[in-house]
């Protein structure tokens, strides 16, 4: 059975797992999915049509699924939001649901750690093992890639995308889309090189010779940077620059970059 204190309301309707934990003063809305290992501590909310995966623990006063800030929403809208398993959502985050404009679902992948004061805002899609330092905001439909990190006290702008892989400088502002594997930093950002740590961590050191040639291809040619990409797709064979290179084509809010050299990479 789940161990549920006295003073935590469960609202008829909702679904836990035998094992989940539920602290005091804590409440889970009737539309919610906790499943094995979940564990909700103290004055957290879990609202709306929210399902958290196997193992996910949501600390003091976190608010989970609460209605989008849009003015197009509707109390009738069948919204919600979902998070991965092992995800950690510290204190006082809030994370709101979707919007029918969108698919109506905000998603966080599996083995996030999103730190004390973070905002997901609605229609949100959060790659895995992604990590959100304190007051890291995310605006509306802002698309974050699998194993990037965000500064502290950094906001992105609503439909910016940033690729997988990514390390966002704290105190920075994000309002054009960051390609994979770049390190950007700034107010507003700006790609500033790769990201050698996280590539050091994940890659072989053929793969990161192949980036930071791509690199140097894409952001110090005076061409214009989606002539380079195509160019650059069409004679590499290495997964991650064609990866690099098809999210720099696709990009609608542009790509926010300044010449480097070489020995910054």
């Amino acid at each position: 059975m789940p161990q549920i204190h006295p003073s935590a309301i469960i609202e008829a309707g909702a679904v836990l797992a035998s094992d989940v934990e539920v602290g005091p003063y804590a409440f889970v809305s009737a539309m919610s999915t906790l499943g094995n290992g979940v564990r909700i501590h103290q004055g957290a909310q879990i609202c709306g049509q929210t399902t958290l995966g196997d193992g996910v623990q949501v600390y003091q006063y976190a608010i989970i699924g609460t209605p989008p800030q849009d003015l197009g929403y509707k109390p009738e809208d069948n919204v919600g939001v979902s998070i991965g398993k092992n995800s950690i959502i510290r204190e006082f985050v809030t994370i709101n649901a979707g919007t029918r404009k969108d698919e109506g679902i905000t998603r966080i992948g599996e083995n996030c750690f999103i730190m004390i004061y973070c905002h997901i805002g609605h229609d949100c899609q959060v790659g895995e093992r992604v990590i959100m330092a304190n007051n890291a905001t995310l605006a509306g439909h802002v698309h974050i890639g699998s194993h990037t990190v965000i500064g502290g006290m950094t906001p992105i702008h609503q439909f910016v995308h940033v690729g997988e892989g990514c390390m966002i400088g704290g105190a920075s502002a994000i309002s054009q889309d960051i390609p994979p594997f770049c390190l950007a930093e700034g107010n507003r950002a700006v790609v500033r090189g790769l990201n050698a740590i996280g590539l050091r961590r994940r890659f072989d050191k053929d793969t990161i010779k192949e980036l930071k040639q791509a690199f140097r291809f894409l952001f110090r040619s005076s061409e214009n940077i989606k002539i380079q990409a195509q160019a650059l797709m069409e004679q590499s064979s290495c997964p991650q620059v064609i990866q690099m290179c098809q999210f720099i084509l696709n990009t609608k809010r542009g790509i926010p970059y300044e010449r480097v050299e070489d020995n910054e990479l």
